[in-house]
This record gives C-alpha cells, sequence and structure tokens, in this order.
C-alpha cells in the first residue's frame, strides 16, 4: 500500500470516529466528568509514584517525624480519591456506552424502515439482523471504552514520565529506547485490526444468517434429514469465525509481547545510565526508586494504550459499516400530491420492470385498464409477472419504462404515504406480529380504531369463529409470527386487516388460498362484498375463486396474452381454457361435423 494510501486510509478513519464521537458529545456533561475523573484517576497513580522519593530518602533513612504521621494518610487519600474517580469514569463511561449504542440501534433501524424495498433483496436478512446485535455493539468500545483507557491510561503515562524527567532528567533518557519501538508497534498493529475487524463482522452477519435459517426452516431440516448438512454447514461460519478472532487474540499477544520485550531493553538502558561509576554517588536511593517504579508502572499503560486499537479499530470498522447503512438513500418519494381517497381508476400503460440483479425483465411492456370497482383476476404460472406488476402499485419497485396512472394522474406524483393509504393488502405468505389479535387486525395507523370496529372486521373475515375460543379473545397473544395459529387462521386475520383498513385498492395474492372448503365459502362471500366499491385484483392459481371476476388477465412472459371475462376466454379456446381444463380435468371442446 503506497503512502498517499494510507494517508487517505488514515484521514476516513479520523472522519469516521469524529461522527463517532459526535454520538458521545450528547451526554457532555456526562462525559466531562467522566474524563475528569479518568484524568484523576491516572494522576493519582503518578501522584503516589512521586511520594517514593520522600518515602525513602527521608522517611526512613531520616526518620522524619512529619512524613511518619502524614505519609500513611496521604497514601489512604490519594488512593480514596482514586476509587472515587474510578467509581464515576467507570459509570459514566458505561452510561454513555449504552445511550450511543441505542442511538445508533435506532438510527440503524429508522434506516431499514425507509430503505427502498430492493434493499432488502440485495444481502441475507442475517448481515441486516447482525448490524442491530453485534455491529452496533462494538461502537460501545470505540466511543466510550477506548476513550476511558486512552485518557487514563495516557495520563498515567505522561505523569509518570513527568515524575522520571522531574526527579532525574538524566535517567529519562532510557525511554529514548523505548518510544520509537512503540510508535512503529502501534502503527503496524492499527492497519492489522482494521482489515481483520471487518473480515468479522462480515462473518457474524453469515453465523446469524445460518442460526436464522436453521431455525426457521427447523421442520424441513428434520424432515429431509439436514440436521448434517446444517450443523456442517455452521461449523464452517463458526470455524471462520474463530480463526478470524484468534487472529485478533495473536495480533494482540504479539503486540504486548513486542511492547515487553523493548521495554525491558529501556529498563536495562535505565540500571545501565544509573549504575555508571560517575552517576552512582550522585543520585540518591529514593531517586532511581521513585524513576524505577515510574518507568515500570508506565509499561503496562503503554501495552494498554497500544492495545486500546483493536477495540478502537473494531469499532471504526463497525461505525463505517452502519454510516454507510444510515447514508444509504431512502426510497425515492418525489410526489407533492396528497391523496385524500382514490377513485380506483387505475391503468398500466406500456409498463415494463426490469430487475437490476442479473437485468432480468419481469414485465415487457403491460397494458391494462382496471375500472373503479372492478374486479381484475390476474392468472398464468409461476414467473409470469403477476406478482412483480402488483408490487408496482405501492411502489415497492419503479417501473424502468411506461406509467402507471391512478385517477388519471401520474401515480408517482402523489406522495408515498398518501399513495399506500389507498391500498390494502393481503399476500399469499401472510405476516402477522408477536402480538394480540387485535394489534395484529389493528396494525399500524389502524390501531386508534374501536374494539367493536375490529371484532366486524373479524366477524366479515370469518375469524371470530376461532378468535372466541381463544383464553382472552381477541386480546389473546398469536405469539411470533402468529404461530400459535393455524395457517388458514392467520390468513383470516390477515384479511380481517385489509377489510378494516377499508382502502379503495385491494390487492389478494392467494388470499384464500391456506382456508378449507367451508372457511373458503364464507370468505369469498365477504370479499365479494368487500369488492364491490373497491378496486380489486386478485393473484390467483385456483380459477374457481375468479370466475366472476369483470375482467381476467393471462400473463405469460412478463406480458398479458390474453384478457376478457371468464366465459370470453373459454370461448376463446386459448391459454385460459387450457388452464382451467387441467384444473377441472375437462375434456378440450372439439367440433363435430355433421
Amino acid at each position: 500500500m503506497s503512502g498517499k494510501k494510507i494517508a487517505l486510509w488514515d484521514a476516513e478513519s479520523r472522519r469516521v470516529y469524529k461522527r463517532l464521537l459526535g454520538y458521545s458529545a450528547r451526554y457532555w456533561p456526562v462525559a466531562i466528568v467522566a474524563i475528569i475523573s479518568m484524568a484523576v484517576d491516572g494522576g493519582a497513580l503518578a501522584v503516589f509514584t512521586n511520594k517514593l522519593r520522600p518515602i525513602i530518602d527521608q522517611l526512613f533513612a531520616q526518620k522524619d517525624p512529619y512524613l511518619i504521621f502524614w505519609m500513611p494518610i496521604w497514601i489512604i487519600l490519594i488512593f480514596l480519591v482514586r476509587g472515587i474517580a474510578t467509581f464515576f469514569s467507570s459509570y459514566g463511561i458505561a452510561y454513555i456506552g449504552r445511550n450511543v449504542v441505542q442511538s445508533m440501534q435506532r438510527d440503524v433501524f429508522a434506516a431499514y424502515l425507509r430503505l427502498p424495498a430492493a434493499f432488502f433483496g440485495s444481502e441475507h436478512s442475517g448481515h441486516q439482523i447482525s448490524r442491530i446485535t453485534y455491529t452496533s455493539e462494538q461502537i460501545a468500545g470505540a466511543s466510550t471504552d477506548a476513550l476511558k483507557v486512552t485518557v487514563t491510561e495516557g495520563v498515567t503515562v505522561l505523569g509518570m514520565f513527568y515524575v522520571m524527567l522531574s526527579n532525574s532528567a538524566y535517567l529519562t533518557l532510557a525511554l529514548l529506547v523505548m518510544i520509537p519501538a512503540i510508535i512503529l508497534i502501534a502503527a503496524v498493529v492499527s492497519r492489522r485490526y482494521r482489515v481483520i475487524s471487518r473480515r468479522i463482522q462480515n462473518m457474524m452477519g453469515s453465523v446469524t444468517g445460518t442460526v436464522e435459517e436453521t431455525v426457521e426452516a427447523h421442520r424441513e431440516v428434520r424432515i429431509y434429514g439436514g440436521q448434517q448438512h446444517a450443523a456442517s454447514r455452521f461449523k464452517q461460519v463458526t470455524d471462520r469465525a474463530r480463526y478470524l478472532n484468534l487472529k485478533i487474540a495473536a495480533t494482540n499477544a504479539t503486540s504486548s509481547s513486542a511492547i515487553q520485550t523493548v521495554a525491558s531493553f529501556a529498563l536495562a538502558g535505565l540500571i545501565f545510565l544509573g549504575s555508571r561509576p560517575s552517576v552512582i554517588n550522585s543520585i540518591s536511593p529514593g531517586v532511581f526508586v521513585a524513576v524505577l517504579t515510574a518507568m515500570g508502572a508506565m509499561l503496562p499503560s503503554l501495552k494498554r494504550l497500544a492495545n486500546v486499537q483493536s477495540t478502537m479499530q473494531s469499532g471504526i470498522s463497525a461505525a463505517e459499516s452502519l454510516f454507510e447503512l444510515i447514508d444509504t438513500p431512502p426510497e425515492v418519494d418525489h410526489g407533492t400530491q396528497e391523496l385524500e381517497r382514490s377513485k380506483g381508476d387505475l391503468r398500466f400503460e406500456n409498463v415494463r420492470l426490469v430487475y437490476p440483479r442479473g437485468d432480468f425483465e419481469a414485465l415487457g411492456g403491460v397494458n391494462l385498464h382496471c375500472a373503479p370497482g372492478t374486479v381484475t383476476a390476474l392468472v398464468g404460472r409461476s414467473g409470469s409477472g403477476k406478482s412483480s406488476l402488483v408490487s408496482l402499485l405501492p411502489r415497492f419497485n419503479e417501473p424502468t419504462s411506461g406509467r402507471i396512472l391512478l385517477d388519471g394522474a401520474d401515480y408517482t406524483s402523489y406522495t408515498l404515504p398518501s399513495l399506500r393509504k389507498q391500498i390494502a393488502w393481503v399476500g399469499q405468505s401472510v405476516v402477522l406480529f408477536d402480538g394480540t389479535v387485535a394489534e395484529n387486525i389493528a396494525y399500524g395507523e389502524l390501531a386508534g380504531v374501536s374494539e367493536q370496529e375490529i371484532i366486524a372486521a373479524a366477524e366479515a373475515a370469518n375469524a371470530m369463529e376461532f378468535i372466541q375460543r381463544l383464553p382472552k379473545g381477541i386480546h389473546s397473544h398469536i405469539g411470533e409470527g402468529g404461530n400459535m395459529l393455524s395457517g388458514g387462521q392467520r390468513q383470516r386475520i390477515a384479511i380481517a386487516r385489509a377489510i378494516l383498513k377499508n382502502a379503495p385498492i385491494l390487492v389478494l395474492d392467494e388470499a384464500t388460498s391456506a382456508l378449507d372448503t367451508e372457511s373458503e365459502r364464507l370468505i369469498q362471500q365477504a370479499l365479494q362484498h368487500l369488492m364491490r366499491d373497491r378496486t380489486t385484483l386478485v393473484i390467483a392459481h385456483r380459477l374457481s375463486t375468479i370466475e366472476h371476476a369483470d375482467q381476467i388477465a393471462v400473463m405469460d412472459h412478463g406480458l398479458i396474452i390474453e384478457r376478457g371475462t371468464h366465459a370470453e376466454l373459454m370461448a376463446q379456446n386459448g391459454h385460459y381454457a387450457t388452464l382451467h381444463r387441467m384444473q377441472f380435468n375437462e375434456r378440450p371442446v372439439v367440433a363435430v361435423a355433421n
């Protein structure tokens, strides 16, 4: 690495660390008390060391009665002050550190809430979780713990240097052996820590992701006998993490051992200088012991200052990763118009969608008009573009070309929050949250509705049938992801949520797929009642559920290849009719000549 690159690297480190310290600066009154306490902590040891000279030269050699009386009291006071300072510095640093971690975690979580949907498909969820659980914890060390070590040990080193210099400038020359070597060791170790710390953070994301996948897929792991494969995969990622952490430990050990070796030369130099015939008779025992003790006390502080690079570099590396995420631009919203309540007039004009990853064209030019209050069904095989088309409505993805009109205006002219208020969504993969039934039905902006409205929505979705059997009714907890409910029960709660929102546009992605026949019949009745005054898009694989749709659009390879009512499409005897016959085992209609 060139000198220019190293300089730029160091400048970037300083920039990141300065920004990180900005989080600590919010608690500056506590920081001031903590820093003063750190300085007192380090200075008190230097004061005690400086008292060794009168203890040896006057107390023991001259039996000074004044020192005999006061010296024990001074020692108690020195260490009492140091103990108080240690408490305030330790608690103050812990207070600031926990607040900094919480602030960083909240900023990262806030970034997740505003980032575009494409971001969450670009990396493993384990890395996203690891930023909150592991990476953010690393910054506490750099922003607070490292600062404590730097200030406390730095003051100790300066204090001991003053003790040495004030007692004997001549003997202090021995430090010239140590200082350049320690600076060189610290520089080399710092760069190594930075590189390894980045790798560890990436690896911790892999560890989290592996655990998350295995826990979520525990049924599949057992059914398909994947325990050995899962254990082997987990061992691989943890072996790599262990290897990287041992590299950090080896770097720490090498740094400590190198400083200790250098220090031995400095101590030997001090004894060599003090034992010269021209010097030995002019230096009192107290001076020699004070200087020797000061240098000995300086060594642990120098080792801790060198090793603090590990904490600082891992924290800087962590902060760099988190700041990169926090600075990621949020989802684009150039809309300026607030949409109160849409009429539901929806039009797709030559809409194309190309996913950036893999340059895959999901939609190749879709034209579709969904009139207000009508039901449009999207059918076709998997991968035909149905889900991609409806994902454009709430602007989870932006059309690559073409435009989508809502009530005659380009839907990008509406602000995102007001646009999304117009849409209720029931996905094929039901998403519920760890809370009560009521909290899941009246979720988010719906939280202010009355209990009667929640019950009415649950009844319309045929959910009260099982809710009333729960221990606390709508106030019963349903577990993480609704794992205390069956698949059909979870789906009915999601439908109740959509009913409660009462939005003018309704998207149903296989909304009745997990229901039994009787429940499906009741839900279809409820949904048909709900659809009367709403523009509804239904993604369906079971064609029996959409035979009464106002229009059916058959999609294939990102294009609409057929469009019409059920009767019209059956009469065309095309793609839709073929799908219908496959599902109902019907024979094709063959014309018989007379």
